[in-house]
């Protein structure tokens, strides 16, 4: 089977609006009284993938891009207000999709998970650090990998080692990534305790006696590259490709998906783009993996 946006766009389409018609609690919230939205909760995820896969990070450029390129497609086409409003209301529509996308993959029954945080970049000069709505949530941060400060946010992503997004989350550039893996755990205890017996693996910064105990307790395993003056620890031969691994991940996310270019301005909006491009890397995958792909995580059938 031959894979391109429109196939990508047309199965997508179709899942959500089945999922929807199954579980009619998944879409956001709307008065029982009123009239109906013209844009389907379908194809308002779908235009969002879309945009992600295409490189867009403006949503007035990528409406006027739909309404001359993808009317056939899209016979409505918003306005970039009302269709923001829209998508910053429909995070928990996106959350549910990414996650039954998930588990439709022969990926999802991966035993070992990866686990490493991004900096998610959210302005550049004092004056956007002190005014922006993101103030408080945002805030000042050091990415390790590249040697540099930001002020943004940080994404959290367990993934498989084919890319599969297990477990996400986005927390200010100084939250504890121990304390953040503990939450995701949390918030999705289906997702552990489906996964008996899994194998973790992070860098140096999930460390801890109390830490490790804790996933020895959810029967997770934990491996990780030794601190200054600890011994040697178990497999680690396996770090350094594993961590190039995580890397190629993230990179996936920014180079190709425009993780860091998202154009959010309040904590709806940026939370609502990265779910975005986090759905289209799943997506990809979801069918890449059903069409029988050799490369799972190839998004090159899909950005143009």
């Amino acid at each position: 089977m031959k894979t391109n946006l429109d196939t990508l766009a047309t199965a997508l389409y179709a899942r959500i609006d089945d999922e929807l018609k199954a579980s009619p609690g998944l879409a956001p919230w709307r008065p029982k009284v009123g009239i109906a939205p013209t844009l389907s909760d379908a194809e308002l995820v779908t235009l969002a993938v879309m945009s992600a896969l295409l490189g867009y990070t403006s949503e007035r450029r990528w409406l006027r891009r739909v309404d001359r390129d993808f009317r056939g497609m899209f016979p409505y086409v918003p306005q970039p207000s009302g269709y923001g409003k829209r998508l910053r209301a429909a995070s928990s529509l996106l959350t549910s999709t990414i996650r039954i996308l998930a588990r439709d993959t022969s990926l999802w029954t991966d035993d070992v998970w990866v686990v490493d945080s991004t900096p998610v970049g959210c302005g550049c000069s004092r004056e956007t650090a002190k005014r922006s709505d993101l103030a408080g949530w945002a805030e000042y941060g050091y990415c390790a990998s590249h040697s540099r400060y930001f002020w943004g946010l940080r994404l959290h992503l367990v993934c498989t080692l084919g890319g599969l997004p297990v477990l996400f989350a986005l927390t200010g550039a100084k939250a504890d990534e121990r304390e953040t893996l503990r939450d995701m755990l949390d918030t999705a205890p289906d997702v552990a305790a489906s996964h008996p017996g899994q194998t973790i693996i992070g860098d140096k910064n999930y460390y801890g006696h109390d830490f490790e105990h804790d996933l020895t307790e959810r029967h997770l395993h934990l491996l990780r590259p030794a601190r200054k003056g600890e011994p040697e620890r178990p497999g680690a031969h396996l770090f350094k490709p594993l961590q190039q691994t995580i890397e190629s991940i993230n990179q996936t996310l920014k180079g190709q998906l425009d993780l860091e270019r998202h154009g959010g301005k309040s904590p709806a909006g940026v939370t609502a783009r990265v779910l975005s491009r986090v759905l289209a890397l799943t997506a990809a995958i979801w069918l890449n993996d059903k069409t029988g792909q050799p490369i799972k995580r190839s998004l090159t059938a899909y950005d143009h």
